[in-house]
């Protein structure tokens, strides 16, 4: 199984239809598996192109972004990880894991929250 975001749910329901269990979601012209030669140019590259403004992002942008948010909304490494394909989380997280400015916010309200717990009552 593949995770993916709910907000696809109804996209990925309407590629399905006719679609037996075995049977490749997306597949090439001819019905065969995608290969990334021909999927960039053919599909991703005119897709990202036709959004007014949007970043000359590449599939790896958009998985390192995907990683870093994961991270920074307190995901699980481990689980990222394997949805990466990483036998080791060390890598996940030295690869793909950015720190934003709002983390350090974040880790600060946490320390004070505890500290507060521990000297101040």
């Amino acid at each position: 199984s593949v995770p993916f975001l709910a907000l696809l749910t109804d996209e990925l329901a309407k590629q399905m239809v006719g679609k037996g269990r075995e049977d490749l979601l997306f597949s090439a012209r001819k019905g065969g598996p995608l290969r990334v030669s021909t999927w960039r140019p053919r599909v991703f590259n005119p897709a990202r192109d036709s959004l007014k403004d949007f970043p000359r992002v590449t599939p790896n942008d958009l998985r390192h972004a995907a990683a870093s948010l994961a991270v920074s909304a307190g995901g699980n490494v481990l689980a990222l990880a394997r949805m990466l394909g990483h036998e080791d989380p060390s890598l996940t997280l030295r690869t793909y894991a950015d720190l934003f400015d709002s983390d350090l916010d974040a880790l600060a309200d946490v320390l004070d929250r505890r500290v507060g717990r521990l000297c101040c009552h």
